[in-house]
C-alpha cells in the first residue's frame, strides 16, 4: 500500500466518522449511529477479504473480482504482479527448455552431480557413453554407476585441473575422457566425451616412435662404430678426411642421445606406475648428479652446490629418478652463463619431498613455461643447437614424476634464472 492509498483510506474513515455523527447528532443518537457506521465498514472490509482469499485459493489465474476504492487497487496489483511473475515464468521456463535441447543434442556426455555426489540429470549421449538410465539412477552416486578405481580417485581427491581418461565402462574399446568443473554450493558439472579416435592415433605414433628407434639404433651403432675406428688411424688418416670425420661422429652422438631419449620416453609412456618400487637412498644419487655435472660444466668454471635437509629415502626406481635428476642438473649447467651459480636442493616436510634445481641463468619468458614439458618444444632453437639438446629431456622428468605420482613445478623470470622443483607425495617417503 503506498502512502497516497494509505491517506485515502484514513480520509474515507474521517469522512464516515463524521457523517455517523452528523447523523448521531441530528436524531438524537450519535454514538450508536457512530457504531452501526463502524460495524458496516468492518463487515465490508471482511466480505471483501473473504473475495480476496477466496480468488487467491480457487482462482488465481483468474481476473480479479470487481471492487471499488482501496480494495479494487489492492486486486488490480496483486493481479498485474501475477501477470508479469507468469510471464517471467515464462522466459525462464522457455530458457531452460533451450538449454536442455542443446545440451540433448551434444555428443558430448553432460552430467550433474551435486554436493554429495549424486546424480541429479544427465543428456542423453550420457546413456549411450556412461550407460546411464533414465529415471532409475536419478539419485545414486556416481561411483556406484562409474566403478573404475581411477575414476573414484580422481572424483574424490577434488583435484579437476587436468582431465581423466579411462575406458567406457560399457565397452573397453572406447576410451572416454572425463572433465569435472565446479560449480554452485559444491556441486559438479561432467563433461564426457569420446576420444577413442585420439587416443588411437597417440597410441600409433608412440609405437612408430619407439619402432623406429629400435630400428635406427643398430645401424646407427655401425656407423658410429666405423668412425671411431677410422679416427684411432691418426697416423694412416688424410689430414683432410680428419675434420669431417670428427663432426659425423659428433653428429651420429647426437643422433644417438636422441635414439636414447626416445626409447626411455616410450618406455615411460607404457605405464602410468612404476612395476617394482624399490628403496632408493637420494643422497648418493645426488652426490652423484653434482660430481657428473660439474664434469661437464668443465672449463665453464659454474659453481655447483649441493644441500640435503631431511628425509632422503623414497620409494621409486632409482634409475629413472637419476635420469629425471640429472636432466635437471645437466640443463641448468647447459643454460647458465660462465661462472654462474647453480644449487640442488633436497628437503622434505609435511607435503612431501622435493628436490629444486636453481639457477641464476638468463630465465625464461613466461609465454613458454606451459609448454616446456612438450616433446622437442625448444625456447631457443639456436641455443639448443649450440649446447646438443634433443628437446626431450623435460619431457622424460614429467613422465618419470607422474610415474611416481609427483610433480613438476617450474618458476622463471627473464634476467633472474629459473626454479625447476620435483615434487613426491608423502606416500612416497620411507
Amino acid at each position: 500500500m503506498t502512502r497516497h492509498s494509505f491517506s485515502r483510506v484514513l480520509s474515507q474513515l474521517l469522512l464516515l466518522v463524521l457523517v455517523c455523527l452528523l447523523v448521531g447528532w441530528i436524531v438524537g443518537q450519535p454514538a450508536w449511529v457512530l457504531v452501526v457506521g463502524l460495524g458496516c465498514y468492518l463487515a465490508w472490509t471482511l466480505r471483501q477479504m473473504s473475495r480476496f482469499y477466496h480468488w487467491l485459493s480457487s482462482h488465481p489465474n483468474d481476473p480479479p473480482p470487481e471492487a471499488r476504492g482501496i480494495w479494487g487497487e489492492i486486486f488490480d496489483s496483486i493481479y498485474h504482479m501475477q501477470r508479469r511473475d507468469g510471464r517471467m515464468r515464462a522466459r525462464l521456463q522457455a530458457v531452460i527448455d533451450r538449454i536442455q535441447a542443446s545440451t540433448a543434442a551434444l555428443r558430448e556426455a553432460v552430467v550433474m552431480v551435486d554436493r554429495d555426489g549424486h546424480l541429479e540429470w544427465w543428456n542423453h549421449a550420457a546413456e549411450r557413453l556412461i550407460g546411464l538410465r533414465s529415471p532409475d539412477d536419478s539419485g545414486q552416486h556416481v561411483a556406484n554407476l562409474i566403478r573404475d578405481p581411477r575414476f573414484i580417485e580422481y572424483f574424490e581427491q577434488g583435484d579437476f585441473r587436468e582431465p581423466l581418461e579411462i575406458p567406457a565402462p560399457a565397452d573397453i574399446n572406447i576410451q572416454l575422457q572425463y572433465a569435472i568443473t565446479r560449480y554452485g554450493p559444491g556441486d559438479r558439472l561432467m563433461v564426457v566425451r569420446d576420444v577413442t579416435r585420439l587416443h588411437n592415433l597417440e597410441q600409433m605414433r608412440k609405437d612408430f616412435v619407439a619402432n623406429v628407434s629400435h630400428e635406427l639404433r643398430t645401424p646407427l651403432t655401425v656407423v658410429v662404430g666405423y668412425l671411431e675406428t677410422m679416427l684411432d688411424l691418426d697416423d694412416d688418416l688424410n689430414p683432410r678426411w680428419k675434420r669431417p670425420l670428427q663432426q659425423m661422429q659428433q653428429q651420429a652422438s647426437r643422433m644417438q642421445a636422441l635414439l636414447n631419449d626416445l626409447l626411455l620416453l616410450a618406455r615411460l609412456e607404457t605405464s602410468d606406475n612404476p612395476s617394482e618400487d624399490e628403496l632408493v637412498d637420494v643422497r648418493p644419487l645426488l652426490e652423484h648428479i653434482r660430481k657428473d655435472a660439474e664434469a661437464l660444466s668443465g672449463e665453464r668454471g659454474h659453481h655447483i652446490s649441493l644441500h640435503i635437509d631431511g628425509n632422503t629415502r623414497l620409494h621409486g626406481i632409482e634409475g629413472e629418478l637419476r635420469s629425471a635428476f640429472s636432466n635437471l642438473a645437466f640443463n641448468a649447467v647447459k643454460y647458465t652463463a660462465d661462472g654462474g651459480e647453480i644449487t640442488l636442493r633436497w628437503h622434505s616436510d609435511a607435503q612431501g619431498q622435493h628436490l629444486s634445481v636453481i639457477d641464476n641463468g638468463e630465465g625464461i619468458a613466461p609465454q613458454h613455461l606451459m609448454r616446456l614439458t612438450e616433446r622437442f618444444y625448444r625456447v631457443d632453437t639456436s641455443r639448443n643447437s649450440t649446447t646438443g639438446g634433443t628437446g626431450l629431456g623435460l619431457a622424460i622428468v614429467k613422465h618419470v614424476l607422474l610415474r611416481h605420482q609427483g610433480k613438476l613445478e617450474i618458476k622463471s623470470e627473464v634476467g633472474k634464472g629459473s626454479n625447476f622443483s620435483c615434487h613426491f607425495p608423502p606416500e612416497r617417503s620411507v
